[in-house]
């Protein structure tokens, strides 16, 4: 009772990992009968897994999708702001070549327009951009909604007690022993699922 109350506190910390706990198990359990050692890291093997989300993101199909509808909508964005700027941009290299033929109320008044016609510029590219991110934050919160309750009825089917993730960008996981990866049967699971749900 000692032993586990330890060990799932280090856990719980961040300081044990998938395959230090296996480690960790059998040299605690070192003076008790070698079936109760097999037992007590078996256990941990099989009720503790990861997913390599870099792989995952990489091959499952609804992400690259995402990505792709992401990618059309920015490029969509940016080519309208393009051309909003660019037409801009005519109308004062056009107001400064014609500048010095016009009276001086009229060059007044253009000015005005056109820095208002700036500012109007400059605040539709700010919505725009914060709109892109309203996209990107809202399709990525359905990505791990999906992800995160495949992951629950995965793990409740296959008998594992804690899902882990593995990322090079955010490594919360330093090593787990390869047996413990299960990435390749998700990635093939929730493809699967979602070929279903794109019909």
């Amino acid at each position: 009772m000692k032993t586990t109350a330890s060990t799932l506190t280090k856990f719980t910390l961040g300081i044990l990992i998938a395959g230090s706990i296996a480690a960790c198990n059998q040299n605690k359990t070192a003076d008790k009968p070698a079936a109760a050692a097999t037992t007590a890291s078996s256990e941990v093997k099989e009720t503790i897994v990861y997913v390599n989300s870099d792989s995952l993101l990489n091959k499952y199909d609804y992400f690259k999708d995402m990505s792709k509808r992401l990618e059309d909508k920015g490029k969509a964005s940016q080519g309208d702001l393009q051309a909003k700027g660019q037409a801009f941009q005519r109308e004062v290299a056009e107001y400064q070549k014609n500048a010095a033929t016009l009276p001086a109320d009229q060059r007044q008044s253009t000015e005005q327009r056109l820095q208002r016609k700036q500012q109007e510029l400059q605040g539709y590219q700010q919505n725009a951009n914060a709109e892109f991110q309203n996209a990107q934050a809202t399709e990525n919160a359905k990505l791990y909604d999906k992800i995160a309750d495949f992951t629950k009825g995965y793990a409740k089917e296959k008998g594992y007690k804690l899902v882990l993730t593995y990322s090079k960008a955010n490594p919360t996981v330093l090593y787990g022993d390869h047996s413990l990866d299960v990435t390749a049967d998700v990635v093939k699971r929730l493809n699967e699922a979602y070929a279903k749900d794109k019909k």
